[in-house]
């Protein structure tokens, strides 16, 4: 499969709405408001500032995705790269697109610079998602992820 990976744009706000309902449904078992997601795609694509979404294209077809978003470590002087709403369409797994995506996160993130490293959250039971990232390279840390939401 020819990939081509480039940053996402207001025209995608569809798409990578509908895969994070997707996601979430399949990874989750949550079944979130398709309205409130778009908003909030077209809230990131209107402020860079929130996170940057990257879209693995396969003959003019988005077949993957993953937000980027930024938090910065003062322990590293520098930017770690949170990786979110990672989705591949069930047809395209198994073929690079998210290896493709990584590998254009990681050359960005090198030419940048300052980034301290990439991270990842994913659901303790996604076997298949943390296999797969496993054998990309990503390793699992000593810390948890707590939250409270409001």
């Amino acid at each position: 499969m020819k990939l081509s990976i480039r940053q996402a744009v207001p025209a995608d706000a569809d798409i990578l709405a509908q895969f994070n309902v997707e996601l979430a449904k399949e990874s989750e078992h949550l079944a979130l408001e398709p309205a409130r997601v778009r908003a909030g795609v077209e809230a990131l694509l209107r402020d860079p500032a929130k996170g940057v979404y990257f879209v693995a294209e396969a003959g003019g077809v988005v077949v993957g995705q993953l937000l980027v978003t930024h938090e910065w470590s003062d322990w590293r002087n520098g930017d770690f790269w949170w990786l979110q709403s990672v989705y591949v369409r069930p047809e395209a797994r198994r073929r690079g697109v998210f290896k493709a995506l990584l590998d254009h996160l990681l050359a960005s993130a090198k030419r940048q610079g300052n980034v301290a490293g990439l991270r990842l959250y994913v659901e303790k039971h996604n076997d298949a998602a943390l296999k797969t990232y496993r054998r990309l390279g990503l390793q699992e840390t000593h810390y948890q992820v707590l939250e409270r939401l409001l």
